[in-house]
């Protein structure tokens, strides 16, 4: 007996939007039912001396630290705007 049912397999399509027909969800839901058979099995090892993992790599920041720096001259910021007044960008309304 399978523990996904195809109703349910239907039921999460529809919410996905999904267009499956009978024979998908009869298919997905026997892979659906492999695939907690299989999660279920990790369940029988013994991890008890095994230390918990947030990442299987060994990864560390990689960002460089924040430091203010100068930024463009105001000319070439300028430079390729369509619109500017008083070195600032002018844009269209939105607000009456």
């Amino acid at each position: 007996m399978s523990r996904i049912s195809i109703e349910q397999v239907k039921h999460v399509a529809h919410l996905a939007r999904l267009a499956i027909t009978e024979e998908e969800a009869t298919m997905f839901a026997k892979q659906l039912d492999a695939i907690i058979t299989f999660a279920e099995q990790l369940n029988e090892l013994d991890t008890e001396n095994v230390p918990p993992t947030s990442h299987v790599l060994n990864m560390k920041n990689v960002m460089r630290e924040d430091v203010p720096t100068a930024g463009l001259p105001l000319e070439d910021v300028l430079k390729n705007a369509p619109d500017h007044r008083d070195g600032q960008f002018r844009v269209p309304a939105i607000l009456e």
